[in-house]
């Protein structure tokens, strides 16, 4: 049988938020080997010059972009420079985002013999789940608004959101983040609803257990041995392994593809070795 479609996200300009990091780096590589000009924006510039070099020697198009995706103007001032550069914003990958220690507990479960060296659900710091929230919900919002008017103006466009397994599952010990990815997840149904008779698609990407920069000391102690963590998390995951980040390339071209996935808006997509699904008997 013959394929009706290939994936061809030529002459596209897809603009990936974060897209310095482990993930969003490997996103950016696979949308820029389907055809479509990269633009990666992370808070470093540095790593998204050095990610955008990467694109370009394997023969691709792509440009590094410094911006805070929680300041406004800094996202105006890439909108700007990224339409100059490759014209407007067909495809917004929103991988920005993070967890902050301020946010995370100690400990898995509240012990009332804990003593003030424990960082309890009760010393929880407000400032650090605010700017959890901010990062992973406004830092997908700000986005949007600077880089989607085009595309509801014009009739056209896809936009990505990077939810988590937490969505689904909220995981021990990061209540804010797993409470912001929640939102993300609601935030992309909200908004394929909003945009639907504008012609732009929203979906999510949920990603489960990957391991990535942030979370290496977490999973892994200083021999490289997994940590007692690491060992619950693969044993809650069926698959009883981490994700590699190739394995997202299918669900995001699936997703970014109109002739693909031309129909479908609002989904949020588990990514995660069955863990979502698995209620642990």
């Amino acid at each position: 049988m013959k394929l009706p479609f290939k994936i061809n996200l030529e002459n596209k300009c897809a603009v990936v938020t974060g897209g310095g990091g482990v993930i969003c780096a490997a996103l950016a590589e696979a949308l820029a080997e389907c055809g479509a000009s990269v633009a990666i924006l992370d808070l470093s510039k540095e790593a998204a010059d050095r990610e955008a070099e990467k694109i370009t020697a394997a023969g691709g198009v792509a440009k590094g972009y410094s911006a805070d995706v929680l300041n406004m103007e800094a996202l105006k001032g890439a909108y700007e420079q990224i339409k100059a550069d490759f014209g407007e914003c067909s495809l917004l990958i929103n991988g920005a985002g993070g967890n902050h220690p301020k946010g995370t507990t100690t400990k898995e479960y509240f012990d009332t013999k804990d003593g003030k060296d424990v960082i309890t659900f009760f010393d929880l710091d407000a400032e650090g789940v605010n700017f959890v929230f901010r990062l992973n919900f406004l830092g997908t919002l700000l986005p949007t608004q600077v880089f989607a008017r085009d595309m509801a103006m014009k009739g056209e466009g896809n936009i990505i959101n990077i939810s988590s397994m937490n969505a689904f599952r909220p995981l021990t010990k990061i209540p804010a983040y797993s409470g912001a990815k929640a939102a993300v997840s609601n935030f992309t149904q909200w908004l394929a609803v909003h945009f639907a008779k504008c012609g732009v698609r929203v979906n999510a990407m949920a990603p489960g257990f990957f391991v990535t920069a942030q979370n290496k000391s977490l999973l892994f102690d200083e021999h490289g041995a997994p940590t007692p963590r690491t060992k619950k998390i693969l044993s809650a995951t069926p698959m009883e392994r981490f994700g590699e980040t190739d394995e997202l390339i299918g669900t995001l071209l699936y997703l970014a593809d109109d002739n693909a996935s031309g129909f479908v808006s609002g989904v949020v997509i588990p990514i995660d070795g069955a863990f979502s699904a698995y209620s642990g008997v």
